[in-house]
């Protein structure tokens, strides 16, 4: 199995990647926050780390092999016990990684549903059936996802926002200082509902 590839971004589309190594050209599938996160790399060597599959249907003989990318092995470890929920694949498994896995992790532990339901593709009945099978198996990426809060030093309403305006395709960097130039300019903000729109006011240049 290729755990890992490093090559040139040659690409990047909504759900996958092109990266060369050498003379030879790998498509890699990506969740959605990879490519959030890559959109600025195109020319640049990148490093992911990988997993394989086989798409099709063994009986048939038709088996496409594929290769799915992540940004550390952590997020890879995570992906694979995320698709061991009964009715989540590999392709709706990715479609829903629209926000960073430290913030579904501390969901699933918190049997959040409503972050859930908010995902691509994740209905009230799956992301009950995430909750069931795997609550209590993801302190280690959950608790990952708190210190990573509490270092930036962002209330949860703070993270909330940034989380969405992640999930809309913002740069992780570029939102949070945005986020903190917001709550300064506007102190009495308490809710992700009020910041979010000052945040892209802000960016389009309306003085807030």
């Amino acid at each position: 199995m290729i755990a890992n590839i490093e090559g040139k971004l040659i690409k990047l589309d909504s759900d996958c990647c092109l990266v060369q190594v050498g003379s030879i050209g790998y498509e890699v599938m990506l969740p959605s926050y990879c490519v959030s996160a890559l959109s600025d790399q195109i020319g640049s060597d990148i490093t992911l780390c990988t997993m394989e599959y086989y798409e099709g249907t063994p009986g048939r003989g038709n088996l496409i092999p594929r290769m799915v990318g992540f940004l550390n092995s952590g997020e890879r470890d995570f992906f694979s016990k995320y698709t061991s929920v009964k009715g989540m694949g590999i392709k709706k498994g990715l479609r829903s990684l629209s926000i960073p896995i430290g913030t579904i992790a501390t969901a699933i532990e918190n049997a959040d549903d409503k972050t859930l339901i908010s995902l691509s593709s994740i209905g009230k009945r799956m992301a009950q059936q995430i909750i069931a099978e795997l609550k209590g198996k993801l302190q280690s990426f959950a608790v990952d996802a708190e210190a990573a809060v509490s270092q930036a030093g962002f209330k949860p309403f703070q993270t909330e926002a940034l989380e969405i305006l992640i999930a809309w395709g913002e740069k992780r960097n570029e939102a949070m200082e945005l986020v903190e130039l917001a709550c300064r300019k506007h102190p009495d903000i308490k809710s992700a509902e009020a910041l979010v729109p000052l945040v892209y006011r802000l960016k389009q240049g309306v003085e807030v």
